[in-house]
């Protein structure tokens, strides 16, 4: 017998921190930076990992983990599959949405753009960066597509292994990194009473534009 649960009284009062407008860095690439410096100092649990949203051609939604892998003025970068669902439907539609919610500092950040493939050149140093076994795997799963189940999964990385036991590996051609340029980014702080604190930011003609958002 399945235990009902009542969802619906499930709340937290978030009073960790406030965000007005004082606190608020001018760059919101150093805003960022400084929320993620908090995320690290915090020890919270995976704080490069973000929700990816995409849509299909028909305009349906998608969503997933992935890990940021870096960033800076220029955006936001993750590594995958070109081939994959979320290649797929980057390479139809390129606005994309991103989200980091940090729960133990009562944080998101939520970021939308455009993503592009980075240089081949970046994506070959990041790929060497990556564990042998890791690199293993970028050959050994076509992301995305249907398999008869974990064996064979095992058996393309047992193969790819003995494939590439006495030569160089090499990065594969539809594995590489997505930039995602900024155009809004979002820092959300909860607050008492669901009161949260809002602050946007929203390039118009190359400028950064701050806004305070109701919760």
């Amino acid at each position: 017998m399945v235990q009902k649960i009542d969802i619906s009284s499930l709340r937290v009062d978030y009073t960790l921190a406030k965000f007005n407008e004082e606190d608020v860095n001018p760059d919101p690439f150093k805003q960022f930076a400084a929320w993620f410096a908090d995320a690290l100092n915090a020890k919270v649990n995976e704080p490069n990992a973000m929700t990816l949203s995409t849509v299909n051609e028909h305009g349906k939604p998608s969503s997933r983990i992935v890990l940021l892998k870096s960033f800076d003025k220029k955006g936001f970068v993750f590594f995958t599959n070109y081939d994959s669902t979320k290649g797929k439907h980057i390479a139809n539609q390129p606005a994309v949405a991103l989200n980091f919610c940090w729960l133990e500092l009562q944080r998101q950040v939520r970021i939308e753009g455009i993503a592009t493939k980075i240089s081949v050149s970046e994506s070959d140093s990041y790929f060497h960066s990556r564990p042998f076994e890791s690199q293993l795997g970028a050959h050994a799963s076509a992301q995305s597509s249907i398999i008869k189940g974990r064996a064979e999964l095992e058996s393309n990385y047992e193969a790819t292994k003995i494939k590439f036991s006495n030569t160089e590996i090499y990065r594969p051609e539809n594995w590489g990194g997505y930039l995602v340029n900024a155009k809004l980014i979002e820092f959300w702080q909860g607050r008492s009473n669901s009161l949260h604190d809002r602050i946007e930011f929203e390039l118009i003609d190359k400028q950064w534009h701050i806004n305070r958002l109701s919760p």
